[in-house]
């Protein structure tokens, strides 16, 4: 008998987020393991609710209009996700003009009509006269009337609590203003969420933008607010495993920002039980106008990992924009997170709704995970030899212990990154003002480069991206040299409560299946991995990057349902106590769980790192089923080779 497991998105999408529907008043069963097998009572399952949130990126559309197509397309897309909320994540308008928030409101009203609230943000391209007039006049009745405003910026910044999620609405450039207020809110606040979103229109760190290069590193001199808060900043929003989410770079980004580990490590101490990474996760939203905008400075390694980079500009080899939809969705600990996209050629609203009439959405990006969770950060298999292996430089799918509430543990023990995607960043510079800017001299301000955003190369501290992220062009600028990027995976392994069909904890295994081998231009433009070298100095020795062979499974497409992972091995070892006999390993499918083999496929032997290439003997009849292995030397293991992400668990026979 064959059973074939959907990777976790489809999962989502087709079971659990069907099963729970579009409410936030919906539940799914948190009951405690059970075996099926025992006699006992089955559990009252606990209502667990089910919150989903919907990114709307940028809506300018040039002049005084909205981008009325790319608008409607994503809040039907997210409708259609069974949004509860949509955070309109800034620049709503171009030019803040009465028309324009008319033509915004008058798409909007309809689904605030049908349900779905609304939580806007404040960008740059309504700081102006919309502020006292317009902004307020139509953003008041889309606010909510039970919002938390901060003294003296009401409308500006204000807070929510829906459910178990926290959710905070900060104007464009206003983190260092309201940091304060957030801490203690939060503090205010404290067990009355599981989850902490910021949303603002800008970011801290952002891709071609980004508070951290405009008010520090190109700072002016004695303007040191944001400065001052720089690590407590990093360390707080790692401490509350914050999700922040932006707009303002009109392309699709995720990645993981670091915290200084020295100011506050409480994210990854023993006593907080398994190994979350000290990070928060940051998520450009992507586009909903008719401009993008280019990959700028590239990656900024001394606190940023890359995790997904999409953009399309229509312009260099680009040929098309991106409309971006994005969800998360909350269930007790537990986030999910689908990004979708869709290419369109529309500038304006008078060309018509174009490709946007039957808008063909494509999945790009996901994660799940719950709190209690294992990180890992692995490096693409492009790091040259003897790079010194530091700062997490490595490509293999291997963890320490994982271990769930009931005693299971689960550890990855095997295979290595060979799928991965690549990308461009284009050349920029900064300048120096002697007297008004905060660097005086090239030095300085390349001091400050490196102190707060770039990896400076050493060997024993090397950057991947090149051995010059900054080069001195004259006494008054500084350059940033176009690189070329290999994306990281954050593999999670997470643990959830198990259900009344699972004798133990669920494992969920995700960020293996989330890249394919694209490549992109810094403006979005294709390009093959397989047979184009990268830009000069992209290796840190300062050579390119090299054409990468990817393995037979990579589709080099943005679609994820076409993704495979690179083979990866894991453990799964039974809580004691568990009747080892009576039960096996299995995955949720979308008919439920499933044993990944049947009982004559699984090998009774320890796992062999030689099985990623070459199986065991097993009946013919297997030869279409996962490996799957029982170790009796250690007692309690099974293990298996997978190439996919995955929600594992020990049921009965």
């Amino acid at each position: 008998m064959r059973f074939t497991a959907l990777p976790l998105y489809a999962v989502l999408l087709g079971g659990l987020l069907s099963a729970c529907g579009g409410s936030s008043s919906s539940s799914d069963s948190g009951a405690p393991p059970t075996d099926p097998g025992d006699g006992g009572e089955t559990p009252t399952p606990t209502p667990v609710s089910t919150l989903r949130i919907g990114l709307l990126p940028d809506t300018q559309g040039g002049g005084d209009n909205v981008s009325m197509h790319p608008m409607k397309a994503v809040l039907d897309k997210e409708q259609e996700l069974g949004v509860d909320i949509v955070i309109p994540v800034g620049d709503l308008t171009d030019h803040g003009t009465t028309r324009e928030f008319e033509q915004w409101t008058s798409v909007a009203e309809g689904y605030r009509d049908a349900g779905i609230e609304f939580l806007p943000l404040m960008g740059n391209h309504e700081d102006s006269y919309a502020y006292s007039v317009e902004w307020i006049e139509n953003m008041k009745h889309y606010i909510p009337e039970d919002a938390v405003h901060m003294a003296g910026a009401q409308y500006l910044n204000y807070y929510v609590i829906r459910d178990n999620v926290m959710i905070i609405l900060l104007k464009y450039y206003n983190l260092p203003i309201a940091f304060q207020w957030i801490k203690q809110e939060v503090a205010a606040n404290e067990g009355k969420f599981d989850h902490l979103v910021i949303a603002s229109h800008d970011g801290l760190i952002g891709a071609k933008y980004g508070e951290t290069r405009e008010m520090i590193v190109e700072g002016t001199k004695g303007d040191n607010a944001l400065m001052d808060m720089w690590d407590d900043i990093r360390a707080f929003f790692a401490r509350y495993d914050v999700l922040w989410v932006q707009g303002h770079e009109h392309m699709y980004q995720r990645s993981v920002i670091t915290a200084p580990i020295w100011v506050d490590p409480s994210s990854w101490t023993t006593a907080d039980g398994n190994y979350r990474l000290p990070q928060y996760t940051q998520i450009m939203s992507g586009n909903a106008s008719y401009k993008g905008y280019e990959f700028r400075y590239g990656e900024r390694e001394l606190v940023q990992r890359v995790v997904q980079q999409k953009m399309n500009t229509m312009d260099n080899g680009s040929p098309a924009y991106d409309a971006n939809a994005s969800v998360l969705t909350f269930q007790g600990d537990r986030v999910d997170y689908e990004s979708w996209y869709v290419e369109h050629t529309i500038g304006s609203n008078e060309d018509g709704v174009k490709e946007l009439a039957d808008p063909q959405w494509k999945l790009m990006d996901r994660f799940s995970r719950t709190k209690n969770r294992c990180e890992r950060l692995v490096y693409p298999n492009s790091i040259p030899e003897g790079t010194r292996p530091v700062m997490y430089l490595d490509a293999s799918y291997i963890s320490n212990d994982c271990t769930g509430d009931d005693g299971s543990v689960a550890r990855m023990v095997a295979g290595t990154n060979n799928t991965f995607n690549r990308v461009e960043s284009r050349t920029r510079d900064m300048g120096v003002t002697p007297g008004f800017s905060r660097a005086e001299t090239v030095t300085d301000l390349m001091r400050l480069g490196y102190q707060f955003l770039f990896q400076y190369h050493e060997s024993w501290t090397p950057n991947l991206n090149g051995n010059q992220r900054l080069v001195a062009l004259n006494e008054s600028e500084v350059e940033i040299p176009e690189t070329t990027i290999d994306l990281k995976e954050l593999v999670t392994m997470s643990w959830q409560q198990g259900d009344s069909d699972t004798a133990s904890d669920i494992l969920i295994v995700s960020g293996t299946q989330n890249q394919t081998g694209t490549y992109s231009s810094a403006y979005g433009a294709v390009k093959d991995i397989e047979s184009m070298v990268g830009l000069p100095g992209s290796q840190p020795d300062g050579t390119a990057k090299q054409p990468h062979t990817l393995p037979a499974t990579a589709s080099k497409a943005w679609d994820l349902t076409t993704a495979v992972s690179d083979a990866y091995a894991l453990t799964f070892d039974a809580s004691e106590g568990l009747d080892t006999d009576s039960h096996t390993l299995a995955w949720r499918t979308a008919d439920g769980w499933q044993a990944i083999a049947d009982t004559d496929c699984v090998v009774q032997q320890p796992f062999d790192s030689a099985f990623l290439s070459t199986q065991p003997n097993r009946p013919d009849a297997c030869a279409d089923q996962p490996l799957v292995g029982f170790d009796a030397d250690h007692g309690r293991r099974w293990w298996a080779v997978l190439q996919q992400d995955a929600e594992l668990a020990l049921i009965s026979r």
